[in-house]
């Protein structure tokens, strides 16, 4: 019996650049695409760390290749976005995972510095590579594009200062160029997590993890990082063809939860 519906919800062979992912999220990202049939561009500071990730993804018959790459570094990201054009022949999928945080109050001597660096690497960042795929996601005919913000974005921290504005700026910046890049045929998405288990939240003791969660998370626990990444392949599917301009928590209902 024929399908009825038409709308397909693979990406067999559609080529996905994920920064970030030689861990946390950025690697359950590129995991899942690999799994879902995605040549997989992984990339990540660490060159070693980015080389697992590939050696990981080829060991179980998936397709990807690594690169080092310092998101803020210009030179280095066309360089990269070269490459990977060469190597794979084109691009569909472009996943702004990479982010860095940092505890600063006002009054902290390194405040500028820390500042400068998340907002480089939280948002300019993410637009500058954006701009610098832009041509090869116009040209496959439906790009697509999702941002990884933060809860942080729609509420506060107390003492993190840059890094709820750098994501703050990433749901305006997603919004924005949602409907720049709509008549070139790109729906541009982010994904706001809350609190998941990565690097990011390594230092938090389990015991203070476990009494956030219960008294913060509806669901009253962490997320592990392939909750947010299966999220994030679900808005790159071909028949998510009509969403874009949204910013979806997945953060376990904590933005929802007033008590």
């Amino acid at each position: 019996m024929p399908r009825l519906s038409k709308l397909s919800r693979s990406i067999k062979d559609k080529v996905a650049l994920v920064t970030g992912a030689a861990s946390g999220m950025g690697r359950a990202t590129a995991h899942l695409f690999a799994d879902e049939g995605a040549q997989v561009a992984v990339t990540d500071l660490d060159e070693q760390k980015v080389q697992r990730v590939v050696d990981e993804i080829t060991a179980s018959g998936g397709r990807a290749a690594g690169w080092a790459l310092d998101v803020t570094d210009r030179a280095r990201r066309q360089q990269v976005v070269a490459e990977i054009l060469r190597q794979f022949g084109g691009l569909d999928i472009l996943i702004n995972n990479a982010g860095t945080v940092f505890e600063s109050s006002l009054t902290s001597d390194s405040f500028d510095t820390d500042w400068a660096r998340t907002f480089a690497v939280n948002l300019t960042a993410q637009v500058a590579l954006i701009r610098d795929c832009l041509a090869p996601l116009t040209r496959c005919g439906a790009g697509r594009i999702v941002n990884i913000a933060s809860t942080e974005g729609l509420g506060a921290t107390k003492g993190i200062s840059a890094y709820t504005a750098s994501k703050t700026g990433v749901i305006g910046l997603t919004r924005s160029l949602a409907i720049e890049l709509a008549e070139q045929g790109i729906t541009v998405n982010c994904i706001c997590p809350g609190a998941v288990n990565t690097g990011m939240t390594s230092n938090i003791t389990d015991t203070h993890k476990e009494i956030f969660a219960r008294r913060r998370v509806a669901l009253k626990r962490y997320a592990e990082p392939e909750e947010i990444a299966q999220i994030t392949l679900s808005l790159v599917l071909p028949a998510a063809s009509y969403l874009t301009g949204a910013a979806i928590p997945v953060d376990g209902g904590l933005t929802i939860k007033n008590a």
